[in-house]
């Protein structure tokens, strides 16, 4: 009899609960992309901020000390401390290796190379040379492979001419503000002239000279415009230094910071030992930063903090937007309803009053139209939940332009808050069913 009286009252009412339904699954499908896109946000965000540079920056432990003691940047020609090149497919194989998206070493080379201009023989400057991979294949000690460089990591640099590849060992890339102080264009050719040396082995002394055509000038907006861009090899070369590089600079995804990675940062070992395994295994920057050290020779990794805090910043209140927007949803869905479960209860007056006239108590007929609602609820939370599926994607296509991976814990979520919001929108209306006196509503009052 119950359910038969269900049955009939739903049907009897179809258009008002049909717009329940589509109420309800209003607030369930935009409570199901925000969900879906905030809990996905995080990795969207940080690929979307990796285009901007990288957040670690790895240096040799002496060239560590100089900065931080006496504020003597690397590549000053003060420090001789350097990383070996063979180890850097190392950072591939730490716990978070899937978390390092790019990373590509440097050999900074200033003040020991002479540049002679093709115009001006015999007129010497100064120019500081950087090396660096450009498009550089890796075979990682795991057996897989790896291509990475500067060509992703700085992808935000205009380049005029074009890159350069690792096989370019006679081409080179000039910054804008180098080009216009030194006169250089596309098609040029550099002379460069290392300062003479002493020969150790033949007892003399001799000079290497290397040509180099101009393929690229970029403008990176920094003091990189000042640089000259060589490939690593070249470089190292040029400057004797096989096989070794000065610093690395690595992009990462990262969990923005909290109280227990910041005091990891200053000190791991004053973790106690949940604490310690808790940080380790999480991907703070500081985590990936010590775990970096671990598998690079005398290295020392810092986080570019104004790159990670600002990951951290936005990305929280991103979330926080998502949010509100989800909660604000859910708050209108419960008012629409509560106006129109409501009304219906003011319709049936006639009918619940007859009820009680027969001895029916409050709370079956309170079942009785809870069981309406949360049937309606369910028909429109489904619905609600796909259509909140295709949103999250549309929203995942136009803002991060790469599809939102669908996670199995919104579903219990969303469930609970169709349940919650249902019941919420329902307590006025249980309130004036309540209220209802049989012998004043049978009369018309």
């Amino acid at each position: 009899m119950f359910w038969r009286m269900v049955r009939g009252a739903l049907f009897r009412q179809r258009s008002k609960m049909l717009m329940v339904a589509f109420t309800i699954a209003l607030g369930a499908s935009l409570a199901t992309a925000m969900l879906n896109v905030m809990l996905d946000v995080g990795d969207k965000v940080n690929q979307e901020l990796k285009t901007y540079g990288a957040n670690i920056n790895v240096l040799p432990l002496g060239a560590s000390l100089l900065d931080d003691l006496y504020g003597v940047n690397e590549g000053s020609g003060v420090s001789d401390k350097y990383l070996n090149e063979a180890e850097l497919g190392n950072i591939k194989t730490i716990f978070w290796a899937f978390n390092i998206v790019d990373f590509t070493p440097y050999l900074n080379t200033r003040g020991n190379f002479r540049l002679v201009l093709p115009d001006k023989a015999g007129v010497f400057y100064e120019a500081p040379v950087v090396g660096a991979w450009f498009n550089h294949h890796l075979e990682l000690p795991t057996g897989e492979s790896l291509d990475t460089g500067m060509r992703n990591l700085k992808s935000w640099w205009d380049v005029r001419g074009r890159w350069l590849n690792d096989g370019d060992t006679n081409a080179l890339m000039v910054g804008e503000a180098a080009a216009k102080k030194y006169g250089l264009k596309l098609g040029d050719t550099v002379l460069f002239q290392n300062n003479v040396f002493q020969n150790t082995e033949r007892g003399g002394e001799e000079a290497k000279n290397s040509e180099f055509t101009v393929e690229g000038i970029f403008s990176a907006g920094g003091d990189e415009d000042e640089y000259f861009y060589m490939p690593l090899a070249s470089v190292q070369n040029l400057a004797d230094r096989a096989g070794l590089v000065s610093r690395v600079e690595v992009s990462a995804l990262t969990t923005p910071d909290n109280e227990l990675s910041r005091r990891a940062a200053q000190d791991p070992r004053a973790l106690s030992i949940k604490e310690w395994e808790t940080w380790y295994c999480t991907a703070y920057v500081s985590a990936i930063c010590y775990q970096i050290d671990e598998v690079i020779t005398d290295a020392v990794s810092k986080p570019v903090r104004q790159v990670a805090e600002s990951e951290g910043a936005i990305l929280e209140k991103t979330q926080l937007l998502m949010l509100l927007i989800t909660i604000l949803s859910l708050a209108g869905s419960a008012l629409g309803i509560s106006n129109l479960v409501t009304a219906s209860v003011m319709e049936r007056s006639a009918e619940i009053g007859l009820l009680k006239a027969l001895g029916a108590y409050d709370w079956p007929i309170s079942a009785l139209v809870l069981a309406e609602i949360l049937i309606t609820g369910i028909v429109g939370g489904t619905a609600g939940y796909f259509a909140g599926l295709g949103f999250a994607q549309i929203i995942g296509h136009s803002v991060f332009g790469s599809a939102i991976s669908i996670k199995p814990m919104v579903i219990p979520l969303v469930a609970v808050l169709v349940f919650l919001v249902t019941m919420a929108g329902s307590i006025p209306s249980i309130r004036l069913l309540l209220s209802l006196r049989p012998a004043e509503v049978l009369h018309g009052r």
